[in-house]
């Protein structure tokens, strides 16, 4: 919508961003809140631009910063050829299938996906989804910062059907896809397809407690970086904030999480395999364990090791210093007990002693 010169205030206040026109535009179901239960049940409808079933969610945390969708590809089926002017990373929710990338001109490669396969196709390059299995439907999410590039640009021609080619991001080599990286930096593994996530080598990390470990990736030179974390039975994870637009896709196990704005009491959300949270922006937020298996989740959010954007938030010093991170000693003594309970509810037992003692 374009306000004209002379409107009422509240007018402009409440008009649709472009964002929200082009969602509206695309006649899906549009699931919103803080979380869903689980990916696999979202109900989805034809996506002409697509070609399959989608939903698109728009959870409150995202903030227009970012935005995700489901997809499904019918048996059998093949999805269209897409660019786009944003950046995406897709998780495979259920089934197998192939994904094909080519520049106009250029050799095409095609790599294979099954569940758990995560990946991204490069900035504005042709690539096309088809479902290798013929008697299921294949689905996936994708995360993307499309929000962005419709607010700014306000052109979906521009956005979807731009003939430019970010060589510096894709040339065309043969490995692209292999599944092949290198570790960096630690724990940053560059690579921009990771074949299995559930099962993919973890680091230790202690920064964030309990015994946790972690990953980072660096996929198809983006600005969108997913990373998984685990921690075992029994324990719980420091409470911290950062900026919008983390999606938190619950990869294995049983547990909880709190989050909060500062100076206000928590809200829980209930998590198992395949539910998906985002955290506002600045809202403080604390993942717990309480079930029989480590939890293991992949999260997809802004920042990238290769190029220093904006800023960085000191997310992993202490709150008392000026920091974003609630060190064990710190934290309300609520928290434990609440963990305590829903431990006791299932018979499990409380092992943080080791990490944080009884006070």
């Amino acid at each position: 919508m374009v306000i004209k010169p002379g409107s009422e205030e509240g007018e402009w206040f409440h008009a649709p961003t472009p964002y929200e026109e082009w969602e509206k535009a695309e006649g899906l179901p549009i699931v919103r809140g803080h979380s869903i239960d689980d990916l696999r049940t979202v109900p989805v409808k034809p996506w002409p631009r697509k070609g399959g079933m989608g939903a698109l969610i728009r959870l409150e945390g995202s903030e227009d910063s970012n935005d995700s969708y489901v997809c499904e590809i019918p048996p059998g089926g093949t999805l269209k050829p897409q660019r786009h002017l944003f950046e995406e990373v897709i998780f495979v929710i259920q089934g197998r299938g192939a994904t094909t990338i080519w520049t106009d001109g250029g050799a095409k490669q095609t790599f294979e996906w099954q569940e758990g396969s995560l990946f991204s196709p490069p900035l504005n390059v042709w690539h096309q989804h088809f479902n290798g299995q013929g008697d299921k439907p294949a689905r996936f999410m994708g995360i993307t910062n499309r929000p962005v590039a419709i607010n700014l640009y306000r052109n979906l021609d521009f956005i979807y059907n731009n003939p430019f080619v970010f060589k510096d991001r894709y040339g065309g080599g043969s490995d692209y896809f292999s599944g092949q990286g290198k570790l960096q930096a630690g724990r940053v593994w560059e690579s921009n397809f990771i074949p299995d996530v559930h099962g993919f080598k973890l680091y230790e990390w202690k920064t964030r407690g309990a015994g946790g470990t972690n990953i980072m990736f660096e996929m198809s030179s983006n600005f969108l970086r997913p990373h998984i974390s685990e921690f075992p039975v029994g324990t719980y994870k420091k409470g911290h904030r950062h900026g919008p637009g983390a999606h938190v896709i619950i990869l294995n196990g049983e547990g909880y999480s709190l989050i909060w704005p500062a100076g206000s009491p928590p809200t829980k959300i209930d998590w198992r395999k395949y539910s998906l949270f985002v955290p506002p922006d600045d809202w403080y937020h604390q993942h717990f364990n309480v079930g029989s298996q480590p939890a293991r989740y992949l999260a997809i959010t802004w920042g990238t090791w290769r190029v220093k954007m904006t800023k960085v938030r000191q997310q992993f010093n202490s709150a008392k210093e000026g920091g974003n991170q609630i060190e064990y000693a710190d934290e309300s003594p609520e928290i434990r007990k609440l963990f305590q309970a829903e431990l006791a509810r299932k018979g499990l037992k409380d092992k943080m002693d080791s990490f944080f003692p009884k006070r």
